[in-house]
């Protein structure tokens, strides 16, 4: 009896914290359904009228399309003069800002794209948001874009064969090795943070934190990745000219390609039509 006294209510207690657990489990469970839904119905209601959207997306392709012949132009440049004398100018003058703050800024925003395990989790964990949110094709288009863009850039490079700064002529305080032209660094940037800015000025509207935030900090590391690589002494001026010029033309042909499979509906659901249709339906 004595037993029975002992282990019945030890057994009721196991099972209560057993049951407690599993209520605690499938209440985390629902909070984090929870917020993946508010995100996706955020998201979604962010997003302007797809004509509009179309529109906003060819003025940035006319803006980008002018570049072809401007890289070409300069690329044909710089193999037969692997050195300009307005490059070394343009180094040295900006390595003269000896200033600890713009050091550590110039450093800092190079960083991610020298570490590779940094560079592939940025890409895998912008791609997952933005499939959670279900944007899916503008998650597949983030991988490839940056991808290609990778793969694009070492051509180029092979290609132009023009080798990188020496110490001879600058200081050099990063040293890279490889060819010098085009900038890995910042076609890379543009191709991953270029797309998301793209996504930001495209797809949505209004002034959320979030749609601020796509503005801002892939404006911030295009813009001053390029200085970085100049002032770092990895690339010549001209080296982040025509990767800008390169980068900017390659991002303009995956928002093309981009905006043509929207426009098709590839990899959007049928929620996301829907609610898409509402909202241009409620402005119109």
């Amino acid at each position: 009896m004595q037993q029975k006294q002992i282990h019945g209510p030890t057994g009721e207690g196991d099972e209560r914290v057993v049951n407690k657990r599993e209520s605690g489990t499938k209440q985390i469970g629902e909070n984090a359904e929870h917020a993946v839904q508010e995100a996706q119905r955020e998201v979604a209601e962010a997003r302007v009228p797809w004509y509009h959207a179309i529109k906003r997306g060819y003025i940035l392709l006319g803006v980008y399309a002018i570049q072809l012949a401007l890289f070409g132009v300069l690329a044909w440049w710089v193999h037969y003069h692997p050195v300009l004398a307005i490059d070394v100018a343009i180094t040295r003058e900006l390595q003269e800002n000896q200033v600890p703050w713009f050091h550590y800024l110039m450093v800092a925003v190079s960083y991610p794209g020298n570490v590779l395990w940094i560079s592939v989790g940025l890409i895998v964990v912008a791609s997952f948001m933005l499939a959670l949110v279900r944007l899916r094709l503008e998650a597949l288009m983030l991988v490839v874009i940056c991808v290609t863009s990778t793969l694009l850039n070492g051509l180029l490079k092979l290609i132009v064969a023009r080798p990188r700064p020496t110490a001879s002529l600058v200081e050099i305080v990063q040293k890279a090795a490889g060819q010098s032209f085009p900038s890995g660094h910042v076609m890379a940037y543009l191709a991953f943070w270029g797309f998301l800015f793209s996504l930001g000025v495209i797809l949505f509207k209004g002034n959320r934190w979030w749609r601020v935030a796509l503005l801002i900090v892939p404006a911030l590391f295009v813009v001053l990745v390029g200085p970085s690589r100049i002032y770092l002494g990895d690339h010549w001026a001209s080296d982040v000219l025509g990767a800008y010029l390169i980068g900017g033309l390659w991002l303009a042909l995956f928002l093309w390609l981009y905006l043509k499979l929207r426009e098709k509906g590839v990899l959007s659901s049928s929620r996301t039509r829907r609610i898409a249709e509402e909202t241009a339906s409620s402005d119109a």
